[in-house]
C-alpha cells in the first residue's frame, strides 16, 4: 500500500434527489423523494425524517406527511453522472467508476501538475458545483476502503482527507456500519456482541470474527478493520458477471409470485448478455426469506446461456431446491438472479437432437435456438419502439414494475 493519501472517493450527495431539485429550483430546501410505490432516492431533507431509498410510498408519507414524490429524470441522471466522473478524469486517467454517481481515482502521479490530493479534491468538488450544480463529497486516504468511509464522513457536500499517521484513530472511532460489506445482518450479529464501532470489530480475533459472520467476510473485515487493504484501483474495468433482484415485501413462496418474478429478472439479466455476446456458464439465485436470511443455489452449465426463458427455468430450479432445503420458509422477500463466468468470445454452437432430459435447457437445440430468434427478434423491436414495446405473457409483478427499468439500468455495469 501506498505512503501517501492519494487515493480519492468522490460521491454525488443524494444524486438522484439533487438532480430534481437542480432541474426544478423550487424543489430545493424542501423534502423529496424520487418514486411513487417504492422510494427510490430521497432528499437530505427527506433523510432527516427517516425517509430512505427502498421504503414504500406509504410509509415514507406517515414519516414525513409534507414529503414531495416527483417522476425520475432517467437520462438527465446519465448525463450529470457521465459529467461528473469527466471531471475526474481531467485530473487522472487513473479513475475506477464503481456507480453512475461515485468513483476512486488515484491522483499519485498528477501532483506536480495539479497540487496536493486535498487541494485537487478541492478543486474537483468546486467544478462539479460550479459547472454542473450539484453537490459531491470526496474522501481521501492510502486506501480504497478508508477513502470511501472518509467520504462517508465527508456527507453532506463535505471534503475529509485522512492524515496515514493518524487513520487507526480516525477508523476505529467510527460506527461499524460506515465499513464496506456491513448490512443489515451483519450489524444485527455485532449488535448482538455488542460491537458497535471499528476500533471494538478490531479488537476481535479473526477466529471470532469467522466464527460469527464465516470464513470470507471475518477474514475481509477484520482486515479492513486495521485498514489493510491492498486493492488497486481497475480503470475501464469491464463487470464480471450480470445481475438483477427485486424486493418484494412480503410475498409466499408459491409459483404464481416466484415465476413471473424470475421471468423479469431474467429478461433484464439476458438482454445485457445478448447485447454483449457474452452469455455466461454460470447461474446464480439468491432467496432472503422474511427473517432477511438469505440463501444462494447455483449451476455451472457445459454451454453459455442467454435466453431469456432458459435463464428463468434455470433459476426456477434453483429457487425450488432451495425453498425444498428450507421447508419452514413459507414467506420470501427477494429474488435474485446473476450469471457468471462470462464469454469473451462466443459463437452458438449447433447441437443434434439425442433425447436429453436437459434438452430443451441446452442453447445449441432446437428448442433453445428457437428460443435465441424470439429474443432476438424481440431485441431488435426494442431497441426501434423501447423497451415497453414487447416483453413476454406473463406479467411482472407490480412490485416489479414500481422501480422503472430505466432506473435499474442506471446501476447496470459495462460487460
Amino acid at each position: 500500500m501506498a505512503d501517501a493519501a492519494t487515493i480519492l472517493h468522490a460521491d454525488l450527495d443524494a444524486f438522484y434527489a439533487s438532480v430534481e431539485q437542480l432541474l426544478e429550483p423550487s424543489l430545493r430546501g424542501k423534502p423529496i423523494a424520487v418514486g411513487g410505490g417504492v422510494v427510490l432516492a430521497a432528499s437530505y431533507e427527506a433523510k432527516a425524517f427517516g425517509v430512505h431509498g427502498g421504503m414504500s410510498g406509504r410509509d415514507a408519507r406517515q414519516l414525513c406527511p409534507q414529503l414531495i414524490f416527483v417522476g425520475g429524470h432517467f437520462s438527465d441522471y446519465q448525463r450529470l453522472g457521465d459529467a461528473a466522473i469527466k471531471v475526474i478524469g481531467d485530473f487522472t486517467p487513473l479513475v475506477e467508476r464503481i456507480s453512475i454517481d461515485e468513483a476512486f481515482a488515484d491522483v499519485a502521479g498528477c501532483t506536480h501538475l495539479f497540487g496536493t490530493p486535498a487541494e485537487i479534491a478541492a478543486t474537483i468538488r468546486r467544478r462539479v458545483r460550479t459547472e454542473l450544480g450539484l453537490p459531491i463529497s470526496v474522501g481521501v486516504a492510502r486506501t480504497k476502503h478508508l477513502a470511501k468511509i472518509a467520504s462517508q464522513v465527508a456527507k453532506p457536500d463535505g471534503l475529509v482527507v485522512v492524515d496515514p499517521a493518524a487513520e487507526l484513530s480516525f477508523l476505529h472511532a467510527l460506527p461499524v456500519e460506515l465499513m464496506w460489506g456491513v448490512g443489515p445482518v451483519t450489524r444485527t450479529r455485532l449488535d448482538a456482541i455488542g460491537v458497535a464501532t471499528i476500533g471494538q470489530l478490531a479488537e476481535l480475533s479473526e477466529r471470532s470474527l469467522t466464527r460469527l459472520l464465516g470464513p470470507a467476510a471475518g477474514e475481509k473485515l477484520a482486515a479492513l478493520a486495521w485498514n489493510r487493504d491492498p486493492r488497486q484501483l481497475k480503470p475501464h474495468r469491464r463487470a464480471r458477471s450480470a445481475g438483477a433482484q427485486s424486493a418484494l415485501g412480503r410475498k409466499p413462496a408459491v409459483v404464481q409470485i416466484i415465476r413471473p418474478t424470475l421471468l423479469h429478472l431474467a429478461d433484464r439479466v439476458a438482454t445485457r448478455l445478448r447485447a454483449k455476446a457474452r452469455p455466461g456458464r454460470t447461474v446464480t439465485v439468491r432467496v432472503r426469506f422474511a427473517d432477511l436470511k438469505s440463501v444462494t443455489r447455483s449451476i455451472t452449465l457445459d454451454a453459455p446461456v442467454c435466453t431469456t426463458v432458459t435463464l428463468a427455468r434455470l433459476a426456477e430450479n434453483l429457487v425450488r431446491v432451495t425453498l425444498a432445503d428450507h421447508p419452514g420458509e413459507k414467506i420470501i422477500s427477494l429474488l435474485a438472479i446473476s450469471v457468471s463466468h462470462l464469454e469473451e468470445h462466443w459463437d452458438l454452437a449447433l447441437e443434434l437432437p439425442l433425447g436429453l432430459a436437459d434438452e430443451a435447457l441446452r442453447p445449441g437445440s432446437p428448442t433453445g435456438m428457437a428460443r435465441w430468434a424470439a429474443d432476438c427478434a424481440i431485441d431488435k423491436i426494442r431497441d426501434r419502439f423501447g423497451w415497453e414495446a414487447i416483453g413476454y405473457g406473463s406479467a411482472a409483478l407490480e412490485a416489479i414494475r414500481s422501480v422503472p427499468d430505466a432506473f435499474r439500468r442506471l446501476a447496470e455495469k459495462d460487460l
